[in-house]
């Protein structure tokens, strides 16, 4: 029986593993898991996330296809969506002070985040909860109790605190109240495992410690890295445009991931797929001795990728009309109709009034570098005569078809 127990811990491990930057302690994590297999009660893992904008991209996905796995391995998994602590906004890795969200921010983003991480986890068997429930009841003498709990020494130990403290940059008292706060949700929801991303360490480890200061048995945390993005250089983030959105059309999904570096073809694979490792090491081999071309891997990546946010036809079809696109030189047939008057336009205008560019200026500098086609020719006048049929290009992936109007 205790044999037996012990493989099963083995095999979950392995699975917990994949793409783990650090378990802090492994050791409590393996004596966990232990007794939930021979008690037959799931461990509560906990993921707090703070709706700070409205939607997730896949750099977001790193830590939810981790949640996925324990769920698979019938653990329950706690999403705290930190409705409270958005309010104050988490200070990690940040030179200066986050301004903070208004209620009514946190409630839109919230619902786009309750709405898009369902297409990674397991609805139902993702127990939901709002951080507001509990920390909004708080009054001065609990936010008091709470903050004697930690020392502002061990506060300064944060890497991104010490830095503004010794540059004589501000650090607001409420700043110190966030990792509290978070911390006090793992005591409320009496947390197993905490995950996070390598930047909330620090923030797990309150945890950690807040749970022995109210008696209970501390949390074991859990760390994924931060996927970097489509260039290969920063991590994965909207306003540096290098990322993949979750409620990306298939053929824009497509498209960026193949553009991605050879270099995080596997790396994707292993953080942002259920591709077994044993052939995701396959392919790594294959590559490195030539017999596998990096572009038929990031094929199979970018439809391995869609078919989780869409489903296997739209991966089937995004692969046809990159092929079309991009391979062939050719224009798309399933490309929007816009109906206008064949007359002479500005372009950089009329760019930007059909959702092609986001300014005049950007139109103007797409036609400046050669970014601009019509009908299969590039074109750099910024006056264009529209005609019938006219296909108009932007970069790789926009395309417009004109139509007279009637």
């Amino acid at each position: 029986m205790v044999n037996s127990i012990k493989i099963q811990v083995l095999e979950q491990m392995e699975v917990i593993k994949r793409g783990v930057v650090e378990i802090i302690p492994e050791i409590e994590l393996e004596n966990k898991i232990y007794r939930s297999i021979k008690e037959n009660k799931p461990l509560r893992i906990k993921l707090g996330l703070d709706p700070t904008a409205p939607d997730i991209h896949l750099g977001h996905t790193v830590v939810l296809n981790k949640l996925r796995q324990f769920q698979d391995l019938g653990h329950e998994v706690h999403l705290i969506i930190g409705d409270f602590t958005a309010r104050i906004g988490d200070p990690s890795g940040k030179s200066e002070t986050r301004k903070q969200l208004t209620a009514e921010q946190v409630e839109i983003n919230s619902a786009t985040y309750q709405e898009q991480i369902f297409k990674v986890l397991d609805r139902e068997k993702t127990i939901i909860h709002f951080n507001s429930k509990w920390l909004q009841k708080m009054n001065l003498v609990d936010v008091l109790n709470l903050a004697g709990r930690y020392t502002v020494a061990r506060m300064l130990e944060r890497d991104d605190f010490s830095k503004r403290y010794k540059e004589g940059l501000p650090i607001g008292i409420h700043e110190f109240m966030y990792p509290l706060m978070q911390g006090y949700d793992s005591v409320e929801l009496r947390s197993d495992v905490e995950m996070g991303g390598t930047d909330q360490t620090f923030n797990l480890l309150v945890g950690r410690n807040l749970q022995k200061e109210y008696d209970q048995e501390p949390q074991v945390a859990l760390t994924m890295p931060i996927l970097e993005g489509t260039d290969g250089v920063q991590k994965m983030s909207k306003s540096l445009g290098n990322y993949i959105g979750v409620n990306e059309d298939a053929n824009e999904m497509f498209g960026k991931t193949m553009s991605i570096t050879d270099e995080l073809i596997c790396r994707y694979f292993e953080l942002l797929t259920r591709v077994p490792m044993s052939e995701i090491n396959e392919m790594r081999a294959k590559m490195e001795n030539g017999s596998l071309n990096p572009r038929d891997a990031k094929v199979k990546l970018a439809k391995e990728i869609i078919t989780i946010y869409h489903n296997k036809e739209e991966a089937e079809k995004a692969e046809e009309r990159f092929n079309l696109v991009f391979s062939q030189k050719d224009i798309p047939e399933d490309i929007p109709e816009i109906e206008a008057e064949l007359q002479e336009v500005w372009l950089p205008k009329f760019l930007l009034e059909n959702g092609m560019v986001k300014s005049a200026s950007d139109g103007k500098r797409m036609l400046q570098q050669g970014g601009v086609k019509i009908n299969g020719e590039k074109y750099a006048e910024e006056d264009l005569v529209l005609e019938d049929r006219m296909v108009i290009q932007v970069g790789k992936r926009k395309f417009i078809k004109i139509i007279e109007s009637k």
